[in-house]
Order: C-alpha cells, then sequence, then structure tokens
C-alpha cells in the first residue's frame, strides 16, 4: 500500500508543473473540488490546444494567435494554482509522501523535454549551402557562387497535435491518481486507528486531537490515553521562531524567482552559443536533475537551515556564471572549447539540482510545521515567480538585452 501510494503520489505531481509556468493568481480556496477543477481545466485546453494551437484570426488588422494565446493563459492558470492546492492536499498524507510528491514534479518538466526530444523539436544541423550572386567588376556584371553555412532544422517525428494529446493523457494520469489519493487513509485517520482500537472517523482535518485523548466528535467515543505506545504519535509540529521562518520563506521566493523566472528566460542564450547538441544536453539534464535532487531529499534529508542556505548561495552562483554567459552571447567565453560545452551543461545541471534540493526540503520543514505553511509555500513560490517574469520580460523582450547566436553562421574571433 505504501508503493502504492508513492506511485500515486508521484503521478500526481508531474501534473503540476507540467504545462508551462508563468502567471500569479490569488490564493483560492483549499478544497478538493478546486483541484478537480483546476486538473480538469488544464485537460481541456491541452486537448484543445491539439486542434486550435496554428488558429490565428484578425486584430485591428494584423493576424493574431488568438486560440493559442487564450488557451496558454488557462494553463497558466492551472499551473500556478497548483503550488497553493496540491501542496496543502499533500498535508493530508504521511510527510513520506511529501517528497514523492516534489519527484512527481521534477518529472513534469522532464517527461515533455524527454517527449520533445523523441519528437525532434529543435533539433538541427549545419549546411552549407550554395548561393548565387552578381559581382561586379571593372563595370562588368557576372554571376557568382558564395558557400555560406545555415542551420537546417529537420522535421519532426510526429505532430504538434500528437504532443498536446500526450500532454492531455499527463493531465489526465494526474486527475486519476488524485481521485484515488483521496480515498487513501488520510494522516488523522491513520492515527485515530494508531491511537484506539476501534477506527474513528473525524469530520474534518482540523479536528486532529492534539494529545490522542478525549471525544471525537460525532462517534461519542473516548480515546483513553494509555492506548498510546511509545512509538505511535503525531508527528511532532516543530517549533521555528519567526526569524527563521522568515528566513525559509525568503529562501522560497528567492529560489523559485531564479528556477522558475529568471535563468528560464536565458537558457536559449547561454547554451546556444555552443551549438545544439550541447543546448539540449542542459535541458534534458538540467530537468533530469530536478526529480533526482528530490530523490537524494528523500534519502539524505537535511533540515540544517545553514546547509539550506549554502546549497542556495552555491546554486545562485552556478546560475550567475549561467547569466553571464548569456549576456557574452552570441560570443561567450571558451566558445570553441569542448571545456565550455562542458562547462555550460554541468553549470545548468548543478544549479538545477542544487536549487531543487532546497526547495524540497524547505517543503519538508513547513509541512512539519502546519498546514497553513504549505500554503505559504506555494504562494510565494508564485510570488517568486511573478517577480523573476516581471524581471526578465522587458529585458528580454522589450529592450533586447540578450542577443540570439545562430551557432552555424557565427563569426566569433577563436
Amino acid at each position: 500500500m505504501a508503493l502504492l501510494t508513492h506511485l500515486l503520489a508521484c503521478v500526481f505531481g508531474t501534473g503540476s508543473w507540467v504545462a508551462i509556468n508563468g502567471l500569479w493568481v490569488e490564493l483560492p480556496l483549499l478544497e478538493v473540488v478546486v483541484i478537480y477543477v483546476v486538473v480538469s481545466v488544464g485537460i481541456v485546453a491541452c486537448l484543445l490546444l491539439a486542434f486550435l494551437w496554428d488558429y490565428t484570426s484578425p486584430i485591428a488588422g494584423t493576424t493574431h494567435s488568438t486560440a493559442f494565446l487564450i488557451l496558454t493563459f488557462f494553463l497558466s492558470l492551472v499551473d500556478c494554482t497548483s503550488s497553493v492546492t496540491f501542496l496543502p492536499f499533500m498535508m493530508q498524507l504521511q510527510a513520506q509522501y511529501l517528497t514523492t510528491f516534489f519527484i512527481g514534479e521534477g518529472l513534469s518538466g522532464l517527461i515533455p523535454a524527454l517527449i520533445a526530444l523523441g519528437q525532434g523539436s529543435g533539433i538541427s544541423s549545419c549546411a552549407n549551402v550554395s548561393q548565387v550572386v552578381n559581382i561586379t567588376s571593372d563595370n562588368e556584371t557576372m554571376e557568382g557562387t558564395v558557400f555560406q553555412m545555415e542551420t537546417r532544422y529537420l522535421p519532426a517525428r510526429f505532430s504538434t497535435f500528437i504532443f498536446f494529446l500526450l500532454m492531455a493523457a499527463m493531465m489526465v494520469a494526474c486527475l486519476v491518481a488524485f481521485f484515488f489519493l483521496t480515498r487513501q487513509p488520510k494522516v488523522w485517520e491513520l492515527s485515530q486507528q494508531q491511537l484506539c482500537p476501534s477506527t474513528i472517523i473525524l469530520n474534518s482535518f482540523d479536528q486532529i486531537l492534539e494529545d490522542g485523548g478525549g471525544t471525537a466528535r460525532g462517534e461519542g467515543y473516548s480515546c483513553p490515553k494509555s492506548t498510546k505506545g511509545p512509538m505511535e504519535t503525531h508527528p511532532e509540529k516543530v517549533s521555528y521562531s519567526v526569524a527563521k521562518l522568515a528566513f525559509i520563506y525568503l529562501l522560497i521566493t528567492w529560489v523559485s524567482s531564479l528556477t522558475n523566472g529568471v535563468l528560464p528566460s536565458v537558457q536559449s542564450y547561454s547554451c546556444l552559443p555552443y551549438g545544439n547538441t550541447a543546448y539540449h544536453l542542459s535541458a534534458t539534464l538540467s530537468s533530469m536533475a530536478n526529480p533526482l535532487a528530490c530523490i537524494v531529499a528523500m534519502v539524505l534529508p537535511s533540515r540544517s537551515l545553514a546547509l539550506l542556505g549554502a546549497l542556495s548561495l552555491a546554486g545562485t552562483g552556478f546560475g550567475a556564471y549561467n547569466m553571464a554567459i548569456a549576456v557574452m552571447s552570441p560570443c561567450p567565453l571558451l566558445q570553441h572549447s569542448q571545456w565550455g560545452d562542458a562547462i555550460i551543461i554541468l553549470s545548468w545541471v548543478l544549479f538545477t539540482g542544487t536549487l531543487s534540493y532546497v526547495k524540497v526540503m524547505a517543503g519538508v520543514i513547513l509541512r512539519s510545521r502546519s498546514h497553513s505553511a504549505l500554503v505559504w509555500y506555494g504562494a510565494l513560490e508564485q510570488l517568486g515567480s511573478l517577480l523573476g517574469a516581471l524581471l526578465m520580460f522587458p529585458l528580454v523582450n522589450i529592450y533586447g538585452f540578450f542577443q540570439s547566436a545562430d551557432y552555424c553562421s557565427l563569426q566569433c574571433p577563436l
């Protein structure tokens, strides 16, 4: 049963960020029906994208991808609300399943990346193309042939229609997993079954009996304190000072801004100057680093705030290197060296891995504190994502602070 719940929690987690990360929304009320609505909207949006992603309509004399933009908004709504609904729901399960949920959340980035690689999305090669040009010399015009390298994108192995259907299937799997998770024994149910010789069903999560004694409402049954064994107590709520809690929430906001807003905006600028292979390896391996970091957190958990702070500092350092390389695009350091390729790939993997570990352990710490602490975790995760997006959007899309690189036609000094 524990293995099954781990599997369900993992599949459930894959639906949290499977589409996109983008918009900030107000905190929704935590109800089971809210999650059903959120996931159902994601399923419908992915299905509609499969059919309407290339639909355009004229607005003010200009053609726009209206269907794509509208459905993208709804997918953003789904993914952003997942942080403040999925995480608090996991409070109802035993603490050991929270890390499994984070593994699934990491897989929500890896699985689409692997599907896109299998599809051949963005895979290109350099081709030597000849072009006939007119050459003028001594008042005579002659035709000549000029050879130049151009980027040629390989045809996809399957269509965008199939890709979005696969995304919809993942959301369906998330919905099914959530359906069965709601029927798993809750933490408060398990604790009462352990504490008392007969099963006591409480009316709500908030009716946990803190000391194992008293009367369950509506049941008329009193659980004696003497039935509590040495290993049969509730998970102890860990107390943290205001300063420590502020530090944890600050880490969540900072890490989320880097991983969800700032650095993803410049990954192509930092990797494409080293070639398409380096770009795809960094994107795929960094996506793999997320669930792997969650597994490490499950096997080697650490609640040391000093360690989490040090890992956040290290991850920020790797992110700073990635940002510096993006600023140097299209001619960064070690561009024509295998060391440059290896360093940028490793930097992206370590950036994602270290900060993913921090996010997981912060969630575990707050889970041991209270239900509302996880709600604030999700809220500040989205706040950090919002701040990162607000910072990077004008730099990338308005002021053109970063320059794209076409590896095949680069003219950089050796």
